[in-house]
């Protein structure tokens, strides 16, 4: 990364789109040392952009005089707003070959064994859940010859562990592969996407103090300074700028900011950002008020062409369901909106379909586009009104709203259920740990004792 100056990271001609038409798109070619035989090698550099992961530096070493490559990949797009966490359950010889995204400031782990690679120990990677098993299997075994020498029992044990984990691609048992990357920008593949894959939970997350500045964009020594307070009426009345990146040509942009009050519902927080350079726009929800004390669960029976120009605020803790499809989008996959219902539908239909990675290239198959199409063309049928459907907005914290056209009458076809939490949906809330009465009087027996 040391190599490219800062000016051309941020230069969006120097960020290519990976296409086989494009032979004169040559790889950067700089000599450098190597670092088995120290004498002067090759490293290739090409610049380019993967769906999903953004724009990625493509490095790849290799040395005439000995013999030794290596090959390393890079994000080179911007930190994710939020971390993600993928928990896989392996339960076939089919679930090995899944595609990863492995990003270096993630982190793996095998609960099972007891294993977990830290984040910074290896080299980012574009690889498959065997090909990470296969890498941590060569990482054990570098460093055998000289355990054997100093220390054979510990070499012995790691023997024992090396055999464990090469038994793992024999897939006897289930395991559980966990990928955790505070920055956001790793990837675990869906199969069965755009439908959901009861094997594979995807989480996302607050990155803590201490991860901000493991990723450094935050000061080590800055972790008790207290946010500004902010006059909440003024709020209210007023759009607040402020300057940040553009998150796809990383050009300076500016974010929008303006409470709104939304009729029959609640206050919210929207932000807008509006790029010049390359004209991306993106809109951002936030709720302005606290988690309510039941789920809500709303249901429209779209049956008219017309329903799709309903307004939708959909936060980023909610679900949607479309049950004839079968399809289920989990909490904050396309993230907070305030739309109407037809720029939802269209955002589903570029995640699962438009801007899907895995239905392009050699290891794609022709069924799996072919479904992929079908659905689309299923979603299309729905937005032009060939198609009618039950369309879900699931939201646990209960801060999701679908507008009702008769308000303040009742609506025919909207339904809206209150629920009471699960103990797990209130741990993916950050509720369980949460206590609101009594804490005062907790800190102050404390300070006593």
């Amino acid at each position: 990364m040391s190599l490219i100056s800062e000016e051309n990271i941020r230069g969006r001609s120097v960020f290519k789109d990976i296409g086989a038409d494009d032979g004169d798109w040559e790889p950067t070619e700089i000599e450098s040392m190597c670092m088995n035989c120290h004498l002067n090698g090759m490293t290739r550099l090409l610049l380019t952009k993967i769906p999903f992961f953004k724009e990625v530096i493509v490095s790849s070493f290799s040395c005439a005089n000995c013999g030794w490559s290596d090959t390393e990949i890079q994000s080179a797009g911007r930190i994710q707003d939020q971390g993600v966490s993928y928990t896989l359950t392996v339960k076939s010889k089919q679930d090995l070959d899944r595609e990863v995204v492995k990003s270096d400031s993630a982190t793996t782990r095998i609960p099972e064994l007891d294993f977990e690679i830290p984040p910074f120990t290896q080299k980012g990677a574009l690889s498959t859940i065997e090909g990470l098993l296969d890498r941590a299997v060569s990482g054990l075994e570098q460093e055998q010859p000289i355990r054997r020498a100093t220390d054979p029992d510990v070499a012995d044990k790691i023997d024992e562990f090396i055999q464990k984990l090469k038994r793992l691609k024999d897939v006897e048992e289930e395991f559980t592969l966990v990928v955790e990357d505070p920055s956001g920008n790793s990837f675990v593949e869906n199969p069965v996407a755009p439908q959901k894959d009861e094997a594979l939970a995807v989480t996302r997350f607050k990155r803590s103090a201490q991860q901000d500045a493991l990723l450094g964009i935050r000061a080590d020594d800055d972790f008790d300074e207290e946010p500004a307070g902010n006059d909440v009426d003024a709020m209210r009345n007023e759009v607040l700028v402020f300057n940040t990146n553009c998150p796809e040509c990383n050009a300076p942009a500016s974010t929008n900011m303006k409470m709104v009050q939304i009729p029959h519902f609640k206050e919210v927080i929207i932000m807008a950002t509006n790029c010049d350079s390359c004209g991306h726009r993106t809109n951002e929800v936030k709720s302005g008020g606290a988690t309510e004390e039941l789920g809500t669960r709303i249901t429209l029976n779209i049956t008219d062409p017309s329903d799709m120009s309903r307004d939708v605020l959909k936060s980023e803790t909610c679900a949607i369901l479309i049950p004839e499809l079968e399809l289920e989008v989990g909490m904050a996959t396309v993230g907070g909106k305030f739309t109407t219902l037809e720029g939802l539908m269209k955002d589903i239909k570029d995640l699962t379909v438009s801007k899907n990675p895995f239905i392009s290239g050699d290891s794609c198959s022709s069924d799996r586009v072919q479904k992929l199409r079908e659905f689309g063309e299923k979603l299309d049928n729905i937005m032009s009104g060939e198609m009618k459907v039950h369309f879900v907005l699931d939201d646990p914290a209960g801060n999701s709203y679908l507008q009702n056209v008769y308000a303040p009458d009742p609506d025919p076809e909207l339904t809206i259920e209150k629920y009471t939490r699960t103990f797990e949906q209130n741990e993916d809330l950050g509720l369980n740990d949460m206590k609101t009465e009594g804490y005062q009087e907790e800190e102050e027996e404390e300070e006593e004792k």
